[in-house]
C-alpha cells in the first residue's frame, strides 16, 4: 500500500497498525472513532493544524 495525503487513515492503520503513535503524536487521539476510518490524511491535519506532507513522510520511513 502506497502511503499518501488522498490515504485512508483507516487502512493505513489496517495494514500498518504500528503507525498508530505517529497519529497520536500529532494530537489525533480518536483513532477508533467512525470518521477517522473513513477521513483523508490530509483531511485529519487540516481539522488538528498539522503538516500532512510531513505526517505522510514520517509514516512512509516508518513502514520502511
Amino acid at each position: 500500500m502506497e502511503i499518501t495525503k488522498n490515504s485512508i487513515i483507516g487502512d493505513i492503520l489496517d495494514a500498518y497498525p504500528e503507525t498508530a503513535e505517529y497519529f497520536f503524536e500529532i494530537g489525533m487521539h480518536c483513532l477508533g472513532c467512525p470518521a477517522s476510518r473513513g477521513e483523508t490524511v490530509e483531511q485529519a491535519c487540516a481539522v488538528h493544524g498539522t503538516d500532512a506532507d510531513a505526517l505522510v513522510e514520517k509514516l512512509k520511513q516508518a513502514v520502511k
